[in-house]
């Protein structure tokens, strides 16, 4: 044992010292706090530890402060633990699960299948794995790279890990035909009139991977407020739709929007487009990133109504949006949806209630 190690003492013996000082026993001072002689006992012995409560009298009867006790006693009680393998092991254990939950949430990674190991060692290996890092030394890539993409704002690791699920669930899907930007530019302009139902959406994987794109559907994580992604992985164009807000025209908006970043070009290798669809975007900012946002909005819109938007009511309704849907050939909640978007309607308007979702359909993809 060292000597700055020998150097701690438990805070009974501190007190043992005080009353040696001042000529008083046990027993006189417990009748000084008005406690039974066993208490002070027991503290001196280090059967007792010293409260809140017993250091404020102890301080009271001694003339110190309160936090000296309670002070004295947390060093030694740290000290002890210092000295036991099996509690340092423990927090050992404990630096180690802070430092993979730093890289992305495990309890839901593990919730939703991605990590299985059951000791550490297996679950450092698997995190090494999932994010391709050389150690955990290593920062996720994607997370590096996306920051440039996500409107200036650092992803949050709820992201960063859905992107690296979109990433491995697009190895595990078929094989594509050869990239196609006019074949791509052809499909994002059919699909707002091709899905009109639920059942509509079946066939998507395999009409985006005729244009060279692979479709992958990995549910949102809890928290992560992410719509949608487009990368390119091992030479291929990926997209990724989380489901969030599962109605047919959130899911349909989010497709072709990603959609239009690809025909755009806006996606490089390893810098994905991160979406949450309903941010503003701000008129003023004039980055790279939101360029390609404005391109990418305008060019669905323009998919969703190729017209443009018609001339609106004072009173928007039913009966008007059903005919003005029928008009332009869409289901009624993608209009709804259309105009929620551009802030012609309100987002708890009773015109969106019923609205088919589709997440159980993407689920089979």
């Amino acid at each position: 044992m060292n000597a700055a190690l020998a150097e701690v003492f438990p805070a009974g013996e501190f007190l043992a010292d005080e009353l040696d000082a001042r000529g008083w026993t046990q027993a006189e001072f417990a009748a000084i706090l008005d406690r039974p002689a066993q208490f002070v006992s027991e503290i001196i012995s280090g059967k007792k530890e010293i409260t809140r409560e017993s250091a404020a009298q102890i301080g009271a009867a001694l003339g110190t402060s309160p936090e000296m006790w309670l002070s004295l006693q947390d060093q030694y009680l740290l000290w002890l633990q210092k000295q036991d393998s099996k509690s340092q092991s423990d927090l050992d254990d404990v630096r180690r699960r802070a430092r993979l939950n730093a890289k992305g949430p495990i309890p839901l990674l593990r919730k939703a299948g991605v990590l299985a190991g059951k000791s550490l060692d297996e679950l450092e290996g698997e995190v090494i794995r999932f994010f391709e890092l050389k150690s955990l030394d290593d920062e996720p890539r994607l997370a590096a790279a996306a920051k440039r993409s996500n409107h200036g704002e650092a992803l949050s690791s709820l992201q960063t890990s859905w992107l690296y699920m979109v990433r491995h669930a697009a190895r595990k899907k078929a094989v594509t035909d050869k990239y196609s930007r006019k074949a791509l530019e052809a499909v994002g302009a059919a699909l707002p009139r091709a899905l009109k139902s639920p059942s509509d959406f079946a066939g998507l994987p395999q009409m985006l991977g005729g244009a060279g794109v692979r479709l992958v559907y990995v549910p949102a994580l809890p928290g992560a407020k992410i719509d949608g992604c487009a990368m390119i992985v091992d030479e291929t164009r990926v997209i990724g739709l989380s489901g969030r807000g599962k109605r047919l025209d959130k899911v349909l908006f989010a497709l072709v929007h990603e959609i239009a970043h690809l025909t755009h070009g806006h996606v490089k290798d390893d810098v994905p487009i991160v979406e949450a669809i309903e941010v503003d975007d701000d008129p003023d900012d004039r980055s790279d990133e939101a360029t390609q946002e404005r391109d990418a909005n305008e060019t669905a819109a323009g998919w969703v109504l190729p017209g443009g938007l018609p001339q609106l009511p004072d009173r928007l309704s039913g009966p008007w949006v059903n005919h003005t849907a029928a008009d332009a050939d869409l289901a009624p909640i993608v209009l709804v949806g259309h105009l929620q978007h551009l802030r012609k309607l309100d987002w708890r308007t009773t015109l969106a209630k019923g609205a088919p979702n589709v997440d159980e359909v993407m689920a089979r993809w």
